[in-house]
């Protein structure tokens, strides 16, 4: 046991070894303007800072996320079925839909739906 417990010691510092000389031996040494610059999401970070951004790409994004997450609360709701009372999933359900739509139109009638710039 302890003669197996030497051999893997032994092995893992040799392949640790190998992969700092590797490591050292692979490394680029050129500095490149753009790789030495971090990456901030798509914007051009030798730019000015503060560009005005999207608010309407800013909305679609929220509202994915909003029913994107309905999705990832209703589909246990399926299953749910078999374990639950039928009125009580059903005021569930409604109740569940009911949040949804009043937020849908509370964005709609605030104007967050409109796309005249």
């Amino acid at each position: 046991m302890l003669m197996l417990i030497m051999n893997s010691m032994m092995i893992i510092l040799i392949l640790l070894i190998m992969v700092i000389i590797l490591n050292l031996i692979s490394k680029k040494s050129m500095l490149d303007r753009e790789k030495c610059s971090p990456f901030e999401c798509g914007f051009d970070p030798k730019t000015l800072p503060r560009l005005p951004f999207s608010l309407h790409f800013f909305l679609i994004a929220i509202i994915f996320l909003i029913f994107d997450i309905e999705l990832a609360l209703i589909l246990p709701l399926i299953i749910s079925i078999k374990m639950s009372n039928m009125m009580n999933f059903y005021l569930f359900t409604f109740l569940f839909l009911m949040i949804l739509l009043l937020g849908l139109y509370h964005e709609w009638n605030q104007g967050a739906l409109t796309w005249a710039i």
